[in-house]
């Protein structure tokens, strides 16, 4: 059974793999979603609880399924 900090964390790690499978850096990647690098460094270190139709819009800027981001 998974806590809420361990989901973050853990959506975070799929995010960031993905990220790079798609060959963005955090900085390329912040700047197509509209954020600021640090924000994106918040996620993938499982700092930031973010909305589901964030989660949604991460999967879109990434080209994925919302379901690949969302495995644990």
């Amino acid at each position: 059974m998974y806590n809420g900090k361990e989901l973050l964390k853990q959506l975070g790690r799929n995010i960031k793999a993905e990220r790079v499978r798609k060959g963005y850096t955090q900085e390329s990647f912040a700047e197509k979603a509209g954020v600021s690098r640090e924000y994106i460094s918040r996620i993938e270190r499982g700092q930031e609880n973010m909305s589901i139709l964030k989660i949604l819009n991460i999967a879109e800027i990434l080209d994925t399924d919302i379901k690949n981001l969302l495995l644990f």
